[in-house]
C-alpha cells in the first residue's frame, strides 16, 4: 500500500511557474511509473508527465517544453516543474504511481490531488 500526498499548488499568475511536489509514505520502486496527471472542470483526467526507471519519461504534447518530471529515490518524492504557465493549465494535479505487479498489471495508486489556478 502506498500513500501519495501531493503540495506545491496554488494561484499563480499567466508566465508564472510552480514546482508540484508528491511525497510517498514507502519506497519508490525502479519498476515503477510515476507521474502527474491534471483533471479540469468538466474535462477528463489527463496525463501530464511520467517516468519510470529514474529516466524515462513522457510528456503530454501540451506541455510543449513547459514542464519537467523529476524524482528524488532518496527521498521518495517527484516533481514537476511548471514554467510558462497558462490559464488553460489550470487544474487539479494528481501524483500518480502505478506498480507491476505478479499477474502483469499495475496497481495504481493516486494523491488527493492539488489545486493549480492561473489567473491574473
Amino acid at each position: 500500500q502506498v500513500q501519495l500526498v501531493e503540495s506545491g499548488g496554488g494561484l499563480v499568475q499567466p508566465g508564472g511557474s510552480l514546482r508540484l511536489s508528491c511525497a510517498a509514505s514507502g519506497s519508490i520502486f525502479s519498476t515503477d511509473y510515476v507521474g502527474w496527471y491534471r483533471q479540469a472542470p468538466g474535462k477528463e483526467r489527463e496525463l501530464v508527465a511520467r517516468v519510470t526507471g529514474g529516466s524515462i519519461t513522457i510528456y503530454a504534447d501540451f506541455v510543449k517544453g513547459r514542464f519537467t518530471i523529476s524524482t528524488d529515490n532518496a527521498k521518495d518524492t517527484v516533481y514537476l516543474q511548471m514554467n510558462s504557465l497558462k490559464p488553460e493549465d489550470t487544474a487539479v494535479y494528481y501524483c500518480n504511481l502505478a506498480r507491476p505487479t505478479r499477474w502483469g498489471t499495475k496497481s495504481n495508486y493516486w494523491g488527493q490531488g492539488t489545486q493549480v489556478t492561473v489567473s491574473s
